[in-house]
């Protein structure tokens, strides 16, 4: 049992083999220890998140050390079948991979039972482990920044399908209509850990069928199954007339529904998502005299315009943006950010393009009428679970105010980046530092990186001059990934991964983003440049040494 540092609230417990890893799990899931709020299991790792308020580093290796290992591992006697159409576009390039041909990838693929080692990644993401020996397959070198939904894929010796459209490295061999997520059923995930997987090839099936009377049976199953998509329905329609309103009047780049996140959902692959800056959005409801954690609107970039019907009052905090209060005669003024705004019936704030900043968050006293999905009312990009981005013409109801005042106007956050600064982040080397070689190490510090287009909730897609290289180039098994953790795929390039990143990953992470600069990064816009500040170095966390 190795410990691994990856941040101040998190360790990671590398193991021997799957074997080891899920009988660890089983000990920490029966026995739990106080202060541990999160594990998510990978192939040969367990990421372990606590509070070092309740438990200190050492204390928590000296009790997962004492585990038992020799525990049996249950297997469910669930056998699903996932009928697959096997024309992925890697699929010629895995043949040529394994030096079989195509048409024995999809033997081999369907010919094998497969196992549910555990999820990760995205809700409803299932790692099948036990498929034919032959199948152990290298990511891509760069990851794609979409993967279809339903795509059959394989990395290293592990199978999945990839349940919604996301970024992902892993080799695409087919796709399934089979959804692998769906909230409205008692499970959601269709695949739960110990299930038994046989992927059906539906071309077989389909000419096995053509000379039957009742051919349409196997194709009617697929052709019914919808993958789902953000899993609540907008609301066009007005509230009661007496009732104070929000009436979408522009969207502005992208609006989402966020609150501070919902924690505790990892064993259904699930991420916390949430807020990019918590702060900013705390600040908004304390203004308003809300909740803290009350959901409130992300907006990034400019545009988002917002009509209020009765009297409102509304904070706008985060990015440094212009804001316009226009009345129902036509009479425009500027407002300003970091304080409450009363709006009459009829009057418009608008919110123009960040000067410095990428997200602003506006609360309104009483908060959202927004149904929570997963006891949450945060979006994720990733996932596609919870309310779905604003639309033009939408009304947002608008909760009772619970308590009697708002606050005192606050004092905008400074410093933060425009679309050409350089932002420095600080930096804790872990957990898979000693996979690059010294001179990357140096280089993740000396070196400036710019945040590229293709950068969202996600994460930011990094560029540099040099890329990173690695000392170790083997494949890394999945395993788990916290928010600010730098990822480095076989490009070299970085990706830190920000609120709607997966919870497992197959690049080597190189460092993590100290949380006192989490909300600083969920602020950078594209174009900016990022330096990294190393404030911790890399350890190897055995019970005898832990600090």
């Amino acid at each position: 049992m190795r410990f691994l540092p990856v941040n101040r609230q998190s360790i990671l417990v590398e193991l021997a083999d799957l074997q080891q890893t899920l009988a660890l799990l089983g000990a920490l899931q029966a026995q739990s220890i106080e202060g541990v709020q999160e594990l998510v299991p990978a192939a040969r790792t367990i990421l372990v998140q606590f509070a070092p308020h309740i438990i200190s580093t050492a204390q928590l290796v000296n009790r997962i050390a004492a585990c038992d290992l020799n525990g049996e591992v249950q297997r469910s006697d669930v056998l699903v079948q996932i009928p697959v159409r096997y024309d992925g576009e890697d699929l010629a390039e895995v043949a040529q991979i394994l030096g079989i041909s195509p048409e024995e990838v999809v033997s081999r693929h369907t010919g094998s039972e497969w196992s549910v080692a555990f999820t990760g990644f995205a809700p409803g993401f299932a790692y099948l482990s036990g498929g034919d020996p032959i199948f152990n397959v290298p990511r891509r070198a760069t990851p794609r920044t979409k993967v279809p939904a339903g795509a059959v894929a394989l990395a290293g010796t592990f199978s999945a399908v990839y349940p919604q459209a996301s970024p992902g490295g892993w080799q695409i061999i087919g796709v399934t209509d089979e959804a692998m997520w769906d909230l409205s059923r008692d499970l959601p995930a269709l695949l739960q850990p110990g299930y038994r997987v046989r992927f059906v090839d539906m071309d077989a099936i389909e000419k096995e069928a053509s000379g039957a009377d009742h051919s349409s049976n196997a194709a009617v199953k697929v052709s019914e199954s919808a993958i789902p998509q953000v899993q609540a329905a907008s609301n066009m329609e007005a509230p009661a007339e007496s009732a104070p309103a929000l009436q979408v009047r522009a969207t502005g780049l992208m609006t989402l529904f966020q609150d501070l996140g919902r924690h505790g959902q990892a064993g259904q692959g699930v991420s916390a998502s949430g807020a990019m800056d918590q702060a900013a959005l705390k600040t908004a409801n304390r203004l308003v005299g809300n909740a803290s954690n009350l959901p409130a609107l992300e907006t990034v970039g400019g545009g988002l315009s917002l009509q209020s019907r009765g009297e409102l009052v509304l904070a706008i905090t985060g990015a440094q943006s212009p804001i316009t209060i226009t009345n129902a005669a036509g009479q425009s003024w500027v407002a300003s950010s970091y304080c409450a705004l009363a709006l009459a019936d009829g009057d418009t704030v608008t919110i123009g393009q960040p000067t410095a900043g990428a997200r602003c968050y506006v609360a309104v006293r009483g908060g959202y009428q927004v149904q929570p999905v997963l006891g949450s009312a945060a979006t994720d990009t990733l996932a596609h679970v919870g309310p779905p981005a604003l639309q033009r013409g939408q009304w947002l109801g608008v909760q009772p105010a619970v308590h009697a005042v708002v606050a005192d106007a606050a004092l905008p956050v400074q410093g933060l980046p425009a679309a050409d600064a350089e932002v420095v982040l600080d930096v804790e080397l872990g957990p898979r530092t000693d996979w690059f070689t010294p001179e990357a190490v140096a280089l993740l510090a000396s070196q400036r990186w710019q945040v590229t287009p293709q950068s969202n909730r996600v994460g930011l897609r990094l560029a540099g001059e040099q890329a990173l290289s690695r000392a170790i180039t083997t494949e890394l098994p999945s395993e788990g990934t916290p928010l600010g953790a730098i990822q480095v795929p076989a490009s070299g390039q970085p990706v830190l991964f920000l609120a709607d990143h997966p919870l497992t990953g197959g690049y080597p992470v190189i460092g993590c983003v100290a949380a006192h600069h989490l909300d600083l990064a969920g602020q950078i816009p594209v174009g900016a440049w990022i330096r990294f500040n190393p404030v911790r170095a890399f350890a190897d966390l055995s019970p005898a040494v832990a600090d």
